[in-house]
């Protein structure tokens, strides 16, 4: 046992020697919590905004009052006909025009929504905010009660997913690429000929980045919290739970990727190939898999990102208990059993090679 801890030690002096890879363990989830919580948002706010006033009275205009004290839209100018209008965004100086219909006091209605839809999504939204609060006097959403989420803030989707990717990048990458590093040097065997079974040394080059994993956590759960304003509803205990079982699972496909690749660059290719891209596009966290073609979903299905990114907004934003997660873990747990037993079966095999 003594000997298995010097191990872990030793590796553990290895990481934090390195200045390269401790920048990339912390500045990399403070750097992306940034970007995505400020920067890379989908939150509707400052449309440029053209208001067409052929038809003005006094309840059209207190509708544009509601459009200009908005947090949503900026009023940048007003025109006399929708032509005008049109250009003005043709020519990109705007993204939406409202025009006021001559029927509009009568009615409650006759409003056209002239919108650049080169991003649809985001057309729709504008177009359904617009919409929203010029019909409803006290500028919130018409008949909608926002759950979980009543100000509509980006960073509560973000979060979760971020945390998904981190985790399992880090864990996956910085293991093999740790393992790897050992063959391309030539040290390996002199590990595995040491009086320490192989399985322990290669469980003793995990655990470092297992507890750094866990390090990286507190750091993403603690920004979430008092720097994105993210609310932690469900229990701490059961999302540090959920997260161990992630972590060992990544942790087992970095073991696999090192068996598998014989150098470091081999090693981060695999681990960008497979990991990074199915993570970011087939995960849930930038894009819905219900919206997805089916057979995307199908393959979404053996994607692990996708359960844990799942249990955690549900655990983190939604406040639900461990019960309703139960789908997830068992996902999870299974997985990370499957490929861990590959990874030591194929690791067991090199050996006797």
């Amino acid at each position: 046992m003594k000997q298995f801890i010097h191990f872990v030690i030793k590796e553990a002096k290895h990481i934090f020697r390195d200045r390269r890879t401790m920048l990339i363990l912390f500045g990399m989830p403070t750097v992306l919590m940034l970007l995505f919580g400020f920067a890379i948002t989908n939150d509707v706010k400052n449309v440029r905004t053209i208001v067409v006033t052929q038809y003005m009275d006094h309840l059209t205009q207190q509708a544009i009052d509601r459009l200009a004290t908005s947090e949503y839209f900026d009023i940048i100018r007003t025109v006399p006909t929708s032509h005008e209008a049109e250009l003005q965004i043709r020519n990109q100086k705007a993204d939406l025009a409202i025009v006021f219909q001559q029927d509009f006091a009568s009615k409650r209605g006759g409003v056209q929504f002239i919108v650049d839809g080169s991003d649809p999504n985001m057309a729709q939204q504008w177009t359904n905010y617009a919409a929203s609060v010029i019909t409803n006097p006290q500028n919130s959403l018409i008949n909608a009660k926002m759950l979980y989420n009543p100000r509509m803030k980006s960073a509560y989707n973000f979060v979760p997913a971020i945390m998904g990717m981190l985790l399992m990048l880090i864990c996956a990458m910085m293991t093999s690429i740790s393992i790897v590093r050992e063959k391309e040097r030539g040290t390996m065997e002199v590990l595995l000929v040491s009086p320490v079974r192989p399985i322990m040394i290669i469980i003793a080059k995990a655990i470092p980045y297992l507890i750094l994993a866990f390090g990286i956590l507190v750091i993403i759960l603690l920004m979430a919290r008092y720097v994105l304003d993210v609310p932690l509803q469900g229990s701490l205990i059961w999302i540090l739970v959920v997260s161990l079982i992630y972590i060992l699972l990544a942790l087992s496909l970095g073991i696999l990727i090192s068996n598998v690749a014989q150098t470091q660059l081999v090693a981060l290719l695999l681990s960008a190939m497979v990991l990074l891209m199915p993570v970011v596009m087939l995960s849930g966290m930038l894009f819905p898999i219900e919206s997805m073609p089916l057979i995307l979903q199908y393959i979404s299905a053996v994607i692990p990102p996708r359960y844990y990114i799942s249990a955690m907004r549900k655990l983190m934003i939604m406040g639900v208990g461990i019960e309703e997660v139960t789908q997830e873990i068992i996902v999870l747990a299974g997985m990370t059993i499957f490929f861990l037993a590959i990874a030591l079966a194929k690791f067991n095999k090199r050996l006797e090679q």
